[in-house]
């Protein structure tokens, strides 16, 4: 699989006993072949015991994360689709867990609350009943307003009808299409393409992304694919520590 934490493995050393040092023999990012050694660590005996089992929850994850990303990656060549990871981070891992999406070739998507904004399907409900259109443009107008940072506004939509509706106002960026079926997707594609003209609407497919489907999804046009599941249920690298 990929290899993914080897400067988080050097720190946990260095904060165990900085008599602890790695000789790596692969660096992020690169495959290690089955069986073979990511790198030594030379030092006392009793430290590396001690520092063995964190060291290797890091690295199993975060280099799960990197190999599973690498899988949907490839599975997406040849379109124009990219693999976003999504804000479904173990808490407290956030930064590590994105890093791991980009050293398997991912991309990240937005951190939080503060970088962008994603308009979700809760979020259009608390506006309340009315012309959705108007309440959406409201909202965006005062968000640019209030928010001069934020690198995009993304509107999630269920349906083609409200695809529609949200491509109509100013000042999106980007439409979520939420557990949408392949030939869904297909047409959505072709009725941004319709309707859009000079603007250039994102649109990013999500909801249950298998590495089974991704494919199939990446090939109906969408620009991007946000899958949960490189973060949220990824499982870990099998890496060991053997004594020699």
């Amino acid at each position: 699989g990929l290899l993914c934490g080897m400067p988080v493995l050097k720190e946990v050393l260095r904060q165990y006993d900085e008599r602890l040092i790695l000789d790596a023999a692969f660096t992020d990012g690169q495959e290690v072949p089955t069986g073979a050694a990511a790198g030594l660590i030379n030092g006392p005996l009793r430290s590396l015991l001690a520092a063995e089992r964190v060291l290797l929850n890091f690295l199993q994850r975060l280099s799960g994360i990197a190999t599973t990303t690498a899988a949907f990656v490839a599975a997406a060549a040849g379109t124009k689709a990219k693999i976003y990871d999504t804000r479904k981070t173990t808490p407290g891992w956030r930064e590590l867990e994105k890093y791991a999406v980009r050293c398997g070739g991912g991309r990240n998507h937005r951190r939080g609350l503060y970088d962008a904004v994603l308009i979700k399907d809760n979020h259009l409900r608390a506006l309340g009943t009315g012309d959705l259109k108007e309440k959406l443009t409201q909202t965006v107008e005062k968000i640019h307003k209030r928010s001069e940072k934020i690198e995009f506004i993304e509107v999630e939509v269920d349906d083609l009808n409200q695809l529609q509706t949200v491509l109509s106002v100013e000042g999106v960026d980007m439409v979520l299409l939420d557990n949408m079926t392949t030939e869904q997707l297909t047409r959505a594609v072709r009725l941004r393409d319709e309707v859009s003209g000079d603007r250039k609407f994102l649109l990013e497919a999500s909801g249950s992304i298998t590495l089974e489907k991704v494919e199939q999804i990446a090939r109906t046009g969408v620009d991007r694919i946000s899958v949960g599941a490189l973060t949220h249920s990824v499982r870990g690298l099998d890496i060991g520590l053997d004594l020699s």
